[in-house]
């Protein structure tokens, strides 16, 4: 249970109300409801009961606010006083994204920042990870490879990348000599950034091959885990250009031909507009907009 919903939930409790508790928390109505339906799944049990005006708690919320509610209260106090007290964490700016993408991507913006006095902390972590971070107000700024269509993040497009199906040469040699293309990637190891593989469901779509399911051999959130086996002659995958061209060029990786052509991954920027009221956040975010674009 994150703590963002514990305190909407006793906000709902003190108020009776999800309106009330909206206008406190500057949430809207539905991310409150949305904080209590997702507490409520979470303990399997109803917490509220809609009336014409307001909510009623049942006996589960009233167990709850009364184990957490003076708990929660002490929790942020003291997390406050330490966000005060501490100039590091008030000075650093909070950077999170794609393992991969920040280390050979980002990090050669990041020097600009450097040189003013701006401390750069960087975090990592999927999607979906990035984009709860910087609503919970844990990261400033958040780098995903979806666009988020959480009306409490602003997003912006930063990068878009083309997208490869890479192997070491040796193995992309015996897929090239197969009748079938999709028979052999079918028969080769697959590595993939998590089980949904949607970077090659992606890419064999735009193909139009019909792979079948597929179980990645490996799977790892750092691409660069990835290409470290492919150029040991292991398997096969997808991924942005970025990861692979220098590999290319030096003949430890190839590209498997690709009937259409490669896909595309865009990159996004996302932050929530509150942020950007520190100077520091403002700042780094239009410098990362203006370096990542061009």
């Amino acid at each position: 249970m994150s703590l963002i919903r514990l305190r909407t939930f006793i906000e709902v409790y003190r108020q009776r109300s999800i309106s009330a508790a909206a206008r406190n928390l500057n949430l809207t109505q539905p991310a409150v409801s949305q904080h209590i339906a997702g507490l409520e799944v979470a303990i399997g049990r109803p917490l509220f009961e809609r009336q014409v005006r307001g909510v009623s708690p049942t006996t589960a919320a009233d167990e709850l606010a009364s184990d957490i509610g003076n708990k929660l209260d002490e929790v942020e106090a003291a997390m406050s006083s330490a966000r005060s007290r501490s100039a590091e964490l008030a000075g650093a700016l909070q950077i999170i994204g794609h393992a991969d993408f920040l280390a050979e991507v980002v990090s050669a913006h990041l020097l600009p920042l450097l040189e003013v006095g701006i401390r750069v902390r960087l975090q990592t972590g999927s999607s979906d990870f990035v984009c709860q971070m910087v609503i919970e107000g844990l990261c400033d700024l958040g780098i995903t490879a979806f666009p988020s269509s959480d009306k409490r993040l602003h997003c912006e497009l930063i990068r878009s990348e083309r997208v490869l199906a890479v192997a070491a040469p040796g193995v992309v040699e015996r897929i090239s000599k197969a009748a079938s293309l999709e028979q052999a990637l079918s028969k080769e190891p697959l590595l993939a950034y998590n089980l949904e593989i949607p970077l090659i469901d992606a890419w064999a779509a735009k193909n139009k091959l019909n792979l079948g399911p597929l179980v990645p051999a490996l799977i790892g959130q750092d691409l660069r885990a990835l290409r470290s086996l492919l150029c040991r002659g292991f398997g096969w995958t997808v991924m942005p250009e970025y990861l692979c061209t220098d590999h290319i060029k030096r003949g430890e990786l190839q590209e498997i031909a690709a009937p259409s052509g490669p896909g595309q991954l865009s990159y996004y920027l996302v932050w929530t507009p509150s942020a950007l009221r520190q100077a520091r956040v403002a700042h780094a975010r239009q410098a990362l907009l203006w370096h990542l674009k061009a």
